[in-house]
């Protein structure tokens, strides 16, 4: 049946020109899902232009820690102690994924995870454009029940022999994404790419509790409702909000400031600092909002169109850097 899915018939002229030459379909099994966690295991599976699967490349790696919720995942401490460190096998990493699109299933997850550890290895992730299958499969419209892994996976026939081990969630992510390949590309659908940007300042400590979770000792009793970027409580901006900010010009206090897309500077340092300077930062874009920072103005993401949309100014991680340096005091009474 897969096979049937992924081999339609394709003259090598109607394949879309703007296409990505190649893709490494990656999946990674981690100590949880904060920002101090690390990976335990990393998974490739190397694709071509057409979605042809190449090779396949597995390895677990020391996370010189605690592995984190076994249960899920299987692999203890014991299984992990002669396991190579990030550092020695990030040039057999680099291989697989330099010059091509990283792939994955909630693409966002899996590419901080890696890019923290490259950041921790002092060296730097190859890739520089990511996919979401999750947002692929919203673009081809599949009739999924929900977005899981497993979902995805049903619904082009193929079986999930061990889930949550990186190898067989690899694989089983290549083969759906392959059929949901030539979906879009036989429709001329515009693929869901974002940008990659390797970290260059970031923090280890600790990720804030999410609101509503109970801060103490590692826990992974909510493992899987914690997300990525958990919700943080901010003391409310002091300063009413003066309008939009207007090119050329300077920030001022008060000024409602959006963020979108990955960041050299970890997210919450630079959301950190735009509350230190008087900002008000806003988790969502709308006609009030003053600024938005993004690497990536063409992205396609919700707030990158609404502030087209609303004509939001917009300026990148750099300038935002140094419009922080001289923000305009708010004016008294």
């Amino acid at each position: 049946m897969l096979e049937d899915l992924t081999t339609a018939a394709f003259s090598p002229t109607s394949w879309p020109a703007a296409y990505p030459k190649g893709y490494a379909v990656v999946d990674v099994e981690t100590t949880g899902l904060a920002r101090d966690d690390r990976i335990i295991s990393a998974a490739v599976y190397r694709l071509d232009a057409r979605g042809e699967v190449e090779d396949h490349w597995y390895t677990t790696v020391n996370p010189e820690r605690d592995p984190g919720p076994v249960w899920i995942h299987g692999l203890t401490s014991e299984a992990l102690e002669g396991a190579p460190l990030f550092p020695d096998i990030a040039e057999e990493f680099t291989a697989r994924l330099e010059g091509r699109v990283l792939v994955a299933h909630n693409a966002v997850f899996d590419w901080q995870m890696i890019a923290r550890e490259y950041a921790r290895a002092k060296c730097e992730a190859p890739v520089r454009q990511r996919l979401c299958t999750i947002a692929l499969s919203k673009e081809l419209g599949l009739p999924l029940p929900n977005h899981k892994l497993e979902s995805l996976a049903a619904h082009f026939g193929v079986v999930q022999r061990r889930a949550h081990h990186a190898l067989d969630d690899a694989r089983v992510l290549a083969e759906a994404f392959r059929p949901s390949l030539r979906a879009a590309a036989a429709s001329g659908v515009r693929l869901p790419l974002h940008e990659c940007r390797p970290l260059t300042e970031w923090s280890d400590r600790p990720a804030t509790p999410r609101i509503g979770q109970q801060a103490g000792p590692r826990s992974y009793g909510g493992y899987r409702q914690t997300g990525w970027r958990p919700s943080r409580k901010r003391p409310a901006c002091p300063y009413p909000n003066p309008g939009r900010y207007e090119a050329g010009g300077r920030l001022k206090q008060g000024m409602r400031v959006a963020f979108s897309g990955d960041t050299s500077t970890e997210r919450e340092l630079l959301e950190d600092r735009a509350t230190e300077a008087g900002l008000h930062v806003a988790t969502s874009l709308s006609r009030l909002t003053s600024l938005l920072v993004t690497n990536d103005p063409d992205s396609g993401t919700s707030k990158v169109v609404k502030a087209r949309q609303f004509g939001t100014p917009v300026v990148d991680e750099a300038a935002f850097g140094q419009l922080l340096g001289d923000v305009e005091p708010a004016s008294e009474g």
